[in-house]
This record gives structure tokens, sequence and C-alpha cells, in this order.
């Protein structure tokens, strides 16, 4: 009876048990497959992320800038900052005014000015409205110059309308003055005072002045005359140009009003009619 040999079955190693030490070529080869998986390596952050902190570190710098400014400056750069808010709620007022019913009402007025002229009245009329300065004016006069109102008493009620309208125009006009006026003169002031206190200061100090201490002292004390400046500058330029723009306005209504009056209306052609029975 013959025996076959049989070749033994290779048999596999257990697994390692928990707390036996990982060997370092295993190791190594897990960090050469992250190093060769670039999704892995490179995790770069939105450039959009970035922006955001950055947007908000600078922010927070401003903040605590500004806060440093209201303390140091005292009482004097928080009255500035008051006129300031007040200034631009004057000029946010003062554009809509400008520009929403737009005063002037040139394009209404040429086509009105231009229908009058041909005789068309009751079409001239019609182009104008109310909301507007000029073409209010130039209705008021176009109509009594039809009703055949006397002349005396139309001008002079022309004149009390044009009057109130370019005051309404000019509203809120005298205390961006008032600003730009008393903001630079409210700078001077804290830096007199600041000075005061820096050179009380350092006759406290006797012989014992420290540089830094005036130094300080000092820029603390100009700091209300800049805010003061950087206030009334624009606040000047602003009130500027809004007087200006009054005064454009005025010259269209004098002109406009005056247009009535020196050109008369051409007179409507008679019908055969009328021509017969005359």
């Amino acid at each position: 009876m013959t025996v076959e040999a049989t070749t033994p079955t290779a048999i596999e190693p257990a697994a390692a048990p928990l707390g036996t030490a990982v060997p370092d070529a295993a190791i190594d080869a897990s960090a050469a497959t992250v190093a060769a998986d670039p999704a892995l390596t490179s995790a770069p952050l939105d450039a959009s992320l970035n922006a955001a902190v950055d947007n908000v570190e600078t922010a927070t710098t401003l903040l605590d800038t500004l806060r440093e400014w209201l303390i140091v400056g005292g009482p004097v750069v928080w009255i500035l900052l008051g006129m300031s808010v007040v200034a631009l709620s004057i000029l946010l007022i003062k554009l809509w005014q400008f520009y929403m019913p737009a005063p002037e009402g040139t394009r209404a007025v040429r086509r009105s000015l231009a229908l009058w002229h041909q005789g068309k009245t009751d079409d001239a009329i019609a182009q104008l409205n109310t909301r507007q300065a000029v073409p209010a004016v130039l209705l008021l006069a176009m109509r009594g110059k039809r009703s055949g109102t006397d002349q005396q008493l139309l001008r002079e009620e022309l004149e009390r309308v044009a009057s109130f309208r370019l005051n309404q125009l000019k509203l809120l006009l005298r205390p961006l003055e008032v600003i730009a006026n008393l903001a630079p003169l409210l700078g001077l002031l804290g830096t007199v005072l600041g000075m005061i206190v820096a050179f009380q200061n350092m006759e406290a100090a006797g012989s014992r002045v420290d540089p830094s201490v005036l130094s300080g002292g000092i820029w603390q004390a100009l700091l209300t005359t800049a805010v003061g400046l950087a206030v009334a500058i624009p606040v000047v330029a602003v009130h500027s140009w809004m007087e200006r723009r009054v005064e454009r306005i005025a010259a269209s209504l004098n002109d406009a009003v005056t247009q009535v009056f020196t050109h008369q209306p051409k007179p409507p052609v008679a019908s055969g009619k009328v021509a017969n029975a005359a």
C-alpha cells in the first residue's frame, strides 16, 4: 500500500494583537501613499474665505482706531461726529429734493414755451405740472396771461410764488453753512484745550519730563483740529454746490416767466364763418 506524500498548507499569520507596535515600514508606506495623492497633500483655503477674514480684520482695526480717537479726543470729537451725521442727513435730503422732482423741468419747459409761441396755449399748459418749481410758476404765468389777469397783479403773484418755491429749495442750507463755519473752530478749541493739559502735565513732572509724554499730548491735541477740518471741508464744498444749483434754478425760472410776457402767442387763425360775419 502506497502512501502519497502531501505538502503541508501555509498557515496565515494571525493579526497583530492590540497594543502591538506598528513596524516602521508600514508607516513609511502610508506616508508615501499620502504624498502620492495630490488631493490629500494640497488642500488650499478658499480665496473668498481669505478675503472675508482680511475684511473682518480691517473692519476690526478701523473700529479700534475710531474708538481710540473718540476716547482721546474727548467731547469735542463727539460733537464733531454728531455734526457730521447731521450734515450727511441734510445732504441726502437735498439730493432727493434736487433730483427726484427735478425742479428745473427743462424738457417740459422747452416744449411748453415752444407751443406757447405757436399760439397753442392749451397744449402749452398741458405740458406743465405743479410738482416742479419752474414749471409750477410758468403754469401760473400762462394761466394768468391767458385769462387776461391784470399785469401788475399777475407779476406780484408770480414773484410771491417764485420766492416761496426758491425758499423751499434753500431750506436746510443755513445749517450746513453753520456746520462748515463751526467745525474748524471746534477743532481748534479742542487743540488748545489739549495743549493746555499737556503743558500742565509737563509742569507737574518738573525736571523729570519725558519727551514722549509731551509728544503724545501734542498729537492728541492736534487730533481735534484734524477731525474738525475733515468735517468742514466736504460740508463747504457741498454747501457751495447747492447754493449754485439754487441760483441756476432761479435764473431758469426768471427766463421762462419772462418769455411768457415778452413773446406773445400768435393769434389763432379765424375761420371763414367768423370772417364773413365780420
